[in-house]
């Protein structure tokens, strides 16, 4: 066999193209994979979301202070009826750490929490107790004295942070951090155990 007819083989050309085509072809089709699933990611934690603060308007408040009396309260003491002003209010922050709920103001309804948390966890398991807040921030509305429920009507705020996204390119190597997650509603009857 002579080497002359080697130069102009070419059968396997193709083979080589081939694999020298391959892995760019992978990682792009890996990398559509990775970017549907982290949108997918990014709408669970947002409907998680959703169903937490819809579960947190209408079921029993974490904080005990969102129950105050407001009459004879505020700065401009205030009458039986009388609309409380968003300066009267301030934000409430609730969290859990370990197996603790502490809030900013008041006493923490443990169960309520983890009402909240189990709500979501149906819609995103891997949310953690550390990985969420519930915040009532002040809307002005609201009567002091209401003997119906409540004086205050706050925004209720749930957070969600701290989540992480493992890419499958990266072989469990890498880790990529969701966005931080918010969605608020204002508080309906806060009284309750099951919401719709």
């Amino acid at each position: 066999m002579t080497f002359t007819f080697l130069p102009r083989d070419n059968r396997g050309a193709s083979a080589v193209e081939f694999a020298l085509v391959l892995p760019l072809l992978l990682i792009l089709l890996f990398g559509i994979i990775d970017g549907g699933r982290y949108m997918w990611n990014i709408n669970r934690a947002e409907k998680a979301a959703q169903m937490g603060v819809r579960m947190a308007v209408v079921t029993d408040f974490i904080s005990s202070s969102i129950d105050e009396d407001y009459v004879g309260q505020c700065s401009t003491p205030l009458q039986a009826g009388d609309p409380i002003p968003a300066g009267c209010f301030s934000q409430v922050t609730c969290s859990r750490s370990g197996s603790t709920v502490t809030c900013t103001s008041g006493t923490a309804d443990s169960t309520a929490f983890n009402r909240v948390l189990s709500r979501m966890q149906a819609f995103m398991p891997e949310i953690q107790p550390s990985n969420l807040e519930i915040i009532y921030s002040p809307s002005g509305l609201g009567y002091a004295g209401d003997p119906t429920g409540p004086d205050v009507a706050p925004i209720v705020t749930v957070r969600l942070f701290g989540l992480a996204f493992q890419p499958a390119m990266t072989l469990t190597l890498a880790n990529v951090g969701l966005p931080e997650v918010r969605t608020s509603l204002t508080l309906e009857d806060g009284a309750g155990a099951q919401s719709n």
